[in-house]
């Protein structure tokens, strides 16, 4: 909105909860150009590599690069933007619910109530919705290490995206390496599960990777970062208690935990409909094929019918990363799909996909 300059004569106003000051985490995607934020990618990569039990390569995916962002960097850059205009107000508190009364939305803010005329309201907290049996639940939690080292160990030019020879006893588990230099990386340990682990377990998941299959014994940790993300079925609806943006409107993607791009692709459209003074709700939903294969993924890896290892292993053994990134960002054509679809365990799927229609 601020880039456009043509929202200098609305008021805005920014509720959070506290101020981002601190490197609390990282952002990967990919793209083919120059992307919205390019300015503040600390790092990126033409070739990425992944490891599995019977498959392990290298992979080049020009035109695509793998891009990372790092919070404290975002935080930076977007808030130094936002301070320098008049019309843009910030408050930090507690948010409570908030409900519409006629013209007037009212906020409850650390207890007490904040009221704003006829507003446009875009909402990011995200709510899970009540229990249900139909409503498959899996949380991607993850904690990840900038390490040191005194010597060269990464290879700066490459990142591995996903590494499954780690332990699988918690469930669907992978390791992955975001190189800065010859010496210093961001290690991280990623779970797709039910529950969250003790966090002495996330250390020793990064210890013993560390230690076994990057083979450093001597390291220093300069930064940590912990997070959650929410895997679900439930259908997340744009139109709903204000506008539902982010995750609460379901921009992660259920079956990969990615959700940094599509945040951008529907502010874009967002900024698009109101430039044009066309309806918010004409934006476009998820197309329904893509929460489909994402739902079906999900059935499968909730109810352990495969482990997550062999189907990711799978993927990228037997298909053109591109078309694997493409199909992830779900901007992958039908023909594309049907063969990604083809290269994965046929019974498995044709039941969960009969239980997710």
């Amino acid at each position: 909105m601020i880039r456009s300059g043509k929202f200098t004569d609305k008021k805005i106003l920014l509720l959070d909860k506290e101020p981002k000051t601190k490197n609390d985490r990282t952002w990967c995607f990919w793209e083919k150009e120059n992307g919205f934020f390019d300015e503040i990618v600390y790092r990126k990569w033409d070739t990425i590599s992944f490891f599995g039990d019977n498959f392990s390569s290298p992979m080049d995916i020009a035109p695509y690069q793998y891009k990372m962002i790092r919070g404290i960097d975002f935080y930076g850059y977007c808030f130094a933007a936002i301070k320098k205009q008049e019309n843009i107000e910030i408050k930090y508190a507690a948010i409570g619910e908030w409900f519409m009364q006629e013209e007037e939305a009212t906020f409850i803010l650390d207890g007490l109530p904040y009221s704003v005329g006829r507003p446009t309201v875009f909402n990011s907290i995200y709510e899970p919705a009540k229990k249900n049996e139909n409503i498959i639940r899996l949380l991607q939690h993850f904690k990840g290490w900038v390490i040191e080292t005194d010597r060269p160990f990464f290879h700066p030019e490459q990142a591995t995206m996903m590494d499954f020879r780690v332990s699988q006893q918690h469930g669907t588990t992978f390791a992955y390496v975001l190189p800065f230099s010859a010496t210093t990386a961001l290690v991280e340990y990623t779970l797709f599960t039910k529950n969250l682990l003790e966090p002495h377990q996330y250390d020793d998941g990064l210890k013993e990777y560390i230690h076994s299959f990057l083979e450093i014994s001597n390291y220093t940790i300069k930064e940590e970062e912990f997070g959650v993300i929410p895997m679900t079925n439930e259908k997340h609806s744009f139109d709903g208690h204000g506008w539902q943006i982010g995750t609460a409107g379901g921009q992660t993607k259920a079956s990969s935990g990615y959700t940094f791009q599509f945040i951008q692709k529907q502010s874009q459209q967002i900024v698009e409909c109101l430039l044009s003074g066309r309806s918010l709700a004409l934006i476009p939903a998820t197309p329904k094929r893509f929460r489909f294969y994402d739902n079906t993924l999900l059935d499968i890896l909730y109810n352990d019918t495969l482990p997550g290892k062999q189907i990711f292993t799978q993927l990228f053994k037997k298909n053109n990363p591109q078309q694997v990134l493409r199909f992830l960002d779900n901007e992958s054509s039908l023909k594309e799909e049907l063969k990604i679809i083809a290269t994965l365990p046929t019974w498995p799927f044709f039941k969960a996909a009969l239980k997710q229609l």
